[in-house]
């Protein structure tokens, strides 16, 4: 028995604000990158929290994911469920100005903020979480649907305030639900300012080998490789006349946050992602890697062989990608947790990618 309660204290831990939230943010400055990452977290951080209140049945007094909003001033306007488990994956949030007609002097906040959670291994959400991840990888999330009612509630609330009042977040899973998303929007002239924490990366994780010549060899033999197949498959579909427009192209004006750590093996291969893609182009051969930027192999040749694979998720033009470059060793679970992301630190490095 004494073992069973010594496993149930460290997630309740995890999830107690007054123990592991950002406390040292007494006030939001909304112009500052920072406060906007570590407020974007929580409100990833109070969709899991819900969703384990719902499976601990804590409610009122007990319940301990208010706290992750409220401390910001927001309020939960709508819970996002799975209609095929019933678990919460998602939140829609609603500024509650806490003074009226308030002037900011420290920026403004979004009206709405979308949040994702990523994946619960629990009894209760395992099993549908995992299968969620299995569509991930195989290119499919977008006809799942989580993703369709997750898309369907963005609609309505661009629909009602516009595209520059609403946020996207979400952390790992819920970063790639977040990412579809984005994507689909920005494809339709709707740029969403968008927050993604450790999002997977589906594909070799390259970015963990250690020797530098071998990790830039198999960088540069992937990108030959890409671009070799694409233009033997698509020809000259590849290089679209002035009057057309390329779907990827279109995307590049979209610059999502991404927040990444390269001992993460999820996400870190979005580091060497576009690390290879700035080398290539200093090297003068930024035009072959632009092609191999644009396709999966595995996209590839399903197309070639008449199946309709859908689109690699993690091929994104631009971004912001900020890397937590820890000094200190840390397990998988650290490296790919939420927490790493609202702690004040200096291990921050940050830079802009943008395509073309």
């Amino acid at each position: 028995m004494k073992g069973e309660k010594k496993e149930e204290k460290k997630p309740v831990e995890k999830e107690n604000f007054d123990i592991c939230g950002p406390l040292h943010l007494t006030s939001v400055d909304w112009r500052l990158p920072e406060h906007r990452r570590s407020f974007a977290a929580c409100m990833v951080q109070g969709v899991f929290v819900l969703e384990r209140d719902r499976q601990e049945n804590r409610t009122k007094h007990d319940a301990l994911a208010p706290i992750w909003w409220n401390f910001f001033h927001f309020k939960c306007f709508q819970t996002l469920v799975d209609p095929i488990d019933s678990s919460i994956f998602g939140i829609i949030y609603k500024y509650k100005p806490h003074i009226p007609n308030i002037f900011y002097p420290t920026g403004t906040p979004p009206k709405y903020v979308i949040a994702f959670r990523g994946t619960i291994i629990r009894p209760e959400t395992r099993k549908r979480d995992f299968h969620l991840d299995v569509k991930l990888a195989l290119n499919r999330l977008a006809r799942d649907s989580r993703y369709q009612a997750a898309f369907l509630a963005i609609e309505g609330i661009i629909a009602k305030v516009g595209p520059n009042k609403v946020w996207l977040t979400g952390h790992s899973l819920g970063a790639a639900i977040a990412l579809q998303a984005g994507k689909e929007l920005a494809r339709r002239g709707y740029f969403i300012e968008t927050y993604l924490f450790n999002p997977p990366y589906i594909s070799t994780p390259i970015e963990k080998l250690n020797d530098p010549n071998l990790k830039n060899g198999a960088r540069i033999a992937r990108s030959v490789l890409n671009a070799g197949l694409s233009l033997a498959i698509n020809g000259t579909k590849n290089n679209p006349t002035p009057e057309q427009k390329d779907p990827f192209t279109i995307l590049s004006s979209w610059t999502p946050y991404l927040f990444l750590n390269p001992k993460d093996p999820i996400c870190c291969e979005y580091i060497g992602y576009f690390e290879h893609r700035e080398k290539m182009e200093g090297w003068g051969v930024g035009k072959i890697e632009r092609i191999a930027t644009k396709n999966s192999v595995l996209s590839l040749l399903s197309g070639a062989l008449g199946r309709d694979h859908g689109e690699a998720l993690h091929l994104i033009p631009s971004a912001f990608v900020t890397k937590n470059v820890v000094s200190k060793e840390q397990d998988l679970m650290a490296a790919h947790g939420l927490l790493q992301w609202w702690e004040p630190h200096s291990h921050w490095q940050s830079k802009v990618y943008q395509f073309g």
